[in-house]
C-alpha cells in the first residue's frame, strides 16, 4: 500500500507539472524576425586550398513563441567557397528547423579557398539566407584569400631518434631564392641539403604548421636578408586574431654543422610563436661556419628564443623577448652579443620559466650520468638582459674546459652578480630600463628616468651606428637595441 501511495503522488506531480508547461505553438506571423550574433562573419586571411578555423554563428529566436526556419541556405550553393553545420548536419541549404520561444541554434561555417593567379590577397563572399514565415534575412560571409607556395614534406629523417619529415628546397650544389611575391606555407620541414643554399629575400612571410620549420642540413646553408621597410617574417600558419601572441604554433629554424666559408646569416627578420626561435646545434661533426644575426627580433616562442650548442653566434641591434624557458641558452661555442635587449617577461603560462633570460655552461652530463665539458667564451657589449625573475642571467661553469664571460656596459637584472665582480665592466645591475609595454613585447625604452639611456660604451656605438628601427646612435648610444626618441 505504501508504494502504491508513492506512485500516485508521483503520477499526480507529474500531470500537474504537465498541464502547467507552457504548450508553445508556432507562429507564422510575417512580422517576426530572428537575430544573430553577428551580422557578418569575417574571416581572417585563409591560404588558398586550406580550411580555416571554424567560426560559430548564433542564431536568436527572442520572441515569445517558437519559429520554424523554412530554409537556411548559402545563396551559391555548391559553387559556395563556405560550407555550413548546424546540429550535426553539414550542407548548403537545411530546412524546416524550429527554435524554440527565447532560444537559440548554434550553426558553424568554415571556408575553403580555391587558388588563382593573384599573388596579393583577395576577397570571397556569399550570403547565408533565412527564410522564415515568408521573411527573408541575410547574413554576409567574407573571407579574405592568400595564395601561397605549399612546401608538403615527402620524405622523413631521424636525429637522434626524432623523426623530423621533411621536402628538400635547396638540393646539394644548387641555389634557391625565395621571394616576397607569394608567402610559403610550410608542412614539415623546409630542408637545405648539404652544399645547397637557401636564400629568402626581403619582404617574404614563411607560415609554419604544426611541428614544422626549416631545417639546415649539414654544410647547408641559410641566408635570410630583409630590410628595415620589408623584414623577412617566419611564423606559424593560423592567421585567426586569437593566435596573434599564441607560443608553440610550429617546431625551429635548425641550423646544423656548416661548411667553411658558408656562414648562416640572419638580417631584419621577425621569428615568433614557435619552439625554438634559433636552434644552432653541430649533429654529424664540429661546424666549421658561424652565425651572424642583425636586426632582428625572436619573440614568444614556448622553449628557447636562440638555443646553442657549441656553436659560434655574431649579434647586433636584436631582441630576444618572453621565452618559456631561456631567452638565450647555450653550451659551449663563441658568442659576441651588441646592442642586443633580451628580455623576458613570459606570461602565456607560468610552469616553464624556470630558467634564466641567458643561461649559458661549460658542462652537461650525457646519457651515461658522466660530466662533460665544453670551452665557452661569451662577450655582450651594451646590452640589456632583464625579465620577471630575480636573476636573469645564470652560469654554470665546472674546471674542465676554458671559459669566459665580459660584460661592457650592459643593465642586468642579477642578485647573483655585481658590478664590482670579475667579468663586469662598467655594468648597471637591477635598475628598471622601463621598457614601453614588455608584455606585447615591445622592448622600446619610454621614459627618460631609463637608466640605459646614454650609458652605453660609445666606441661600440660607432660600430653598430644605427639602431632596429635605422635611429642614429652615435656619440651617445644607449643600451639595448633601441634608442630613446622620447614622445
Amino acid at each position: 500500500m505504501r508504494n502504491r501511495h508513492i506512485l500516485f503522488i508521483i503520477t499526480l506531480l507529474l500531470l500537474v507539472a504537465s498541464s502547467c508547461r507552457k504548450n508553445n505553438q508556432i507562429n507564422t506571423d510575417s512580422n517576426l524576425k530572428l537575430t544573430f550574433s553577428a551580422d557578418t562573419v569575417l574571416f581572417d586571411t585563409v591560404f588558398t586550398s586550406l580550411g580555416s578555423a571554424t567560426h560559430e554563428l548564433r542564431i536568436y529566436n527572442n520572441n515569445s513563441d517558437d519559429l520554424r526556419i523554412s530554409s537556411i541556405r548559402l545563396v551559391q550553393g555548391d559553387a559556395s567557397p563556405f560550407r555550413l553545420n548546424l546540429d550535426g548536419e553539414s550542407a548548403t541549404e537545411i530546412y524546416d528547423k524550429v527554435i524554440p520561444a527565447e532560444d537559440s541554434l548554434f550553426s558553424f561555417l568554415r571556408v575553403t579557398i580555391n587558388p588563382n593567379d593573384l599573388n596579393t590577397p583577395f576577397v570571397v563572399e556569399d550570403e547565408l539566407e533565412f527564410i522564415t514565415n515568408g521573411n527573408t534575412q541575410i547574413v554576409k560571409l567574407l573571407a579574405w584569400g592568400q595564395n601561397a607556395n605549399y612546401i608538403v614534406a615527402d620524405r622523413v629523417v631521424y636525429i637522434g631518434g626524432e623523426p623530423y619529415p621533411y621536402h628538400i628546397v635547396a638540393d646539394s650544389l644548387h641555389t634557391t631564392v625565395w621571394t616576397n611575391e607569394k608567402p610559403y606555407v610550410i608542412y614539415g620541414y623546409a630542408l637545405i641539403n648539404s652544399y645547397g643554399t637557401l636564400k629568402i629575400k626581403e619582404g617574404t612571410h614563411i607560415y609554419c604548421h604544426q611541428g614544422g620549420g626549416i631545417l639546415s642540413w649539414s654544410d647547408g646553408q641559410l641566408l635570410i636578408e630583409g630590410t628595415e621597410e620589408e623584414p623577412v617574417i617566419v611564423q606559424g600558419d593560423r592567421l585567426e586574431s586569437y593566435y596573434d601572441h599564441t607560443p608553440g604554433q610550429w617546431e625551429q629554424i635548425l641550423m646544423m654543422d656548416g661548411r667553411a666559408g658558408a656562414d648562416h646569416r640572419i638580417s631584419y627578420a621577425i621569428i615568433r610563436n614557435g619552439t625554438i626561435g634559433l636552434n644552432c646545434q653541430p649533429t654529424v661533426k664540429a661546424t666549421d661556419c658561424a652565425l651572424f644575426i642583425d636586426n632582428t627580433i625572436i619573440e614568444n616562442q614556448s622553449g628557447y628564443g636562440l638555443f646553442s650548442i657549441l656553436y659560434p653566434v655574431e649579434a647586433k641591434n636584436f631582441v630576444i623577448a618572453n621565452c618559456g624557458y631561456a631567452n638565450f641558452w647555450a653550451l659551449g661555442g663563441y658568442y659576441h652579443f651588441m646592442h642586443g635587449t633580451i628580455a623576458n617577461y613570459w606570461n602565456a603560462n607560468e610552469h616553464n620559466n624556470n630558467e634564466n633570460a641567458v643561461s649559458v655552461a661549460n658542462c652537461a652530463t650525457d646519457a651515461n650520468n658522466e660530466i662533460f665539458y665544453c670551452p665557452f667564451s661569451m662577450e655582450m657589449d651594451n646590452c640589456i638582459i632583464y625579465g620577471k625573475q630575480k636573476d636573469e642571467f645564470k652560469a654554470t661553469f665546472g674546471p674542465g674546459a676554458d671559459s669566459i664571460y665580459v660584460f661592457d656596459h650592459c643593465l642586468i637584472k642579477s642578485e647573483t652578480y655585481n658590478a664590482n665582480m670579475e667579468g663586469f665592466n662598467h655594468c648597471l645591475f637591477n635598475l628598471d630600463p622601463f621598457f614601453a609595454d614588455p608584455m606585447t613585447p615591445d622592448c622600446h625604452i619610454d621614459s627618460i628616468a631609463s637608466p640605459a639611456i646614454g650609458t652605453g660604451n660609445p666606441l661600440i656605438g660607432n660600430e653598430v651606428p644605427h639602431d632596429l628601427d635605422g635611429v642614429s646612435r652615435v656619440g651617445a648610444p644607449d643600451m639595448g637595441a633601441y634608442q630613446f626618441v622620447g614622445n
